[in-house]
Formats: C-alpha cells, structure tokens, sequence
C-alpha cells in the first residue's frame, strides 16, 4: 500500500510540474531536440578547413566533393534548426534533418560503431516525436493514409519515436558487478521499458530527463577540458547529442504517449 502511495504521490508531482510548465515546455523540448544540429552546423563553419579535408582524405573523393558535403551539413543543419524553432515547414525540416543523420551516419562510418549507431537512432527518434508534434490531424504530408481503427499516422510517429529514443539509455548500461552500476542498470532498465510500452509513460519519461541530464552534466562536462584538447569536442558532441535525446523525452512529457500504448488503453478497460 505504501509503494502505492509513493507511486501516487509521484504522478501527482508530474501532473503539478506539467501544469506549471505546459506553456514553455514544447518549446524547450524543440530547443534541446534541435541543439546537437545546431552545434554541428556552427561547429562546420568554425572548422570549415578541418571538416573538409577529413572527408577528403577520408573518401578520396575530392576538395570539391568534401566541400560540398562539409556545405551540405552547415547549410541543411542551421536551415532546419531555424525552421523548427520558427514552426514554419517544421515536417520538412524534419525529413532534411533525417537525411543528415543518415548522411553522417555513413560518412563518419558510425554504422560499424554501435554505440554512436544506437544514439543516432535516438536523435531520429526525437525528430519522430517533433513529428509527430507539427503534424495536424486534418492536413499533413501524411494525409490519404489509411489508419487502424482509432490509431493514426501520428500516433505510430510517437511509439516509433519512444522506442528509438530508449536506444540512449542502452548505451549508458555498465557491465560491471558493483552495486551502483546494478542497481541503476535496474532502474535504468525498468524506465526505458515503461517509455517504451506507454505505461506511467509521462512520469517515466520525466524521471530519465532528470537522471539523463545529470549524467550529462556529470560525464560530459566539456566546459572542464580546454578547447585545444581533441576531448573537448568529443565531450562536446556527446553533450548536444544527449541534450537532443532529452529533448525528445520532453515531447513525450508534453505530448503524452500517443494512442498505440499502454496508457491510453487503459482508457478502454
């Protein structure tokens, strides 16, 4: 009874945050989405020269080719981050975002590093949720779509959009036998399901921002390396990119689960 009373206690805190906050949250939630974008499309054109010759060397392909790619990423990147945070065409910012993360994903050879692989797939999840947030019932790129009885379009957008963004927290799991890292490989582990099925969903999703933004602060103070340092960037990339993750973690906050959980099918029962 009493776990009962905690877990009761819980929802309520996150019912009382999420009415304080409704009005502010989407818009942080889309700032935080859009952040690991926005560093690397400024981080582009601060290190137009380094980029360049990377992918030069690293695909033989060319100065023009590599400046190209290097163009490509700065131009797709700022643009999309500006039209997301404008809400104007946010449904094709979205597919041009995508496209970069596909794009990278091949040109940085992060398909054959599974760790980098499964935190992309987290990012794409996000711009699922963001989606799915910009789509409207009655008019979309997805309209003409047939749906499954009381499921829509949208609706799979947010289950996709929940599964992928658990793929973050797959990657924080720690094999080691000591208490802490079982016991928060338990935690973990018994959060990212509950996300994923849409059960206690908001509350769930709330909890992982709070843990996964400690985290980042903690593991990924980019800020404590100087700048000349080849860690400082890897810490700073890895900081926007868990930042984008949180901010899909957010929409599931303010947008709810969507119909395809468990959640809303308990509204039948």
């Amino acid at each position: 009874m009493r776990q009962e009373d905690l877990m009761s206690a819980a929802e309520d805190t996150a019912d009382q945050f999420l009415r304080v906050t409704k009005q502010y949250l989407p818009h942080v939630a889309r700032l935080c989405l859009i952040s690991t974008f926005l560093e690397d499309g400024i981080r582009m054109w601060f290190q137009w020269s380094e980029q360049r010759d990377y992918i030069e060397a690293t695909w033989s392909c060319g100065n023009f080719l590599a400046a190209g790619f290097v163009l490509l990423n700065l131009i797709g990147q700022i643009g999309g981050c500006v039209l997301v945070l404008s809400r104007n065409r946010v449904q094709y910012a979205c597919v041009g975002l995508f496209g970069i993360i596909a794009l990278q994903t091949v040109a940085y050879s992060i398909l054959w590093d599974l760790k980098f692989f499964m935190r992309n797939l987290a990012l794409g999840g996000g711009l699922l949720l963001l989606l799915a947030e910009s789509r409207s019932e009655g008019k979309s790129m997805f309209a003409g779509v047939p749906s499954m009885g009381q499921s829509s379009p949208k609706q799979y957008m947010q289950l996709g959009g929940r599964v992928l963004l658990v793929l973050m927290f797959m990657t924080l799991l720690q094999f080691d036998s000591s208490f802490f890292s079982i016991l928060q490989n338990m935690v973990g582990t018994a959060l990212i399901v509950l996300v994923a099925v849409g059960f206690k969903t908001k509350l769930a999703a709330l909890t992982l921002v709070l843990w996964l933004l400690a985290i980042n602060v903690y593991f990924n103070a980019f800020w404590t390396v100087p700048s000349y340092k080849p860690m400082h960037d890897y810490l700073k990339y890895d900081f926007f990119q868990t930042l984008s993750v949180i901010g899909g973690l957010l929409l599931v906050v303010a947008l709810g689960p969507g119909g395809v959980s468990m959640d809303e099918k308990k509204k039948e029962w």
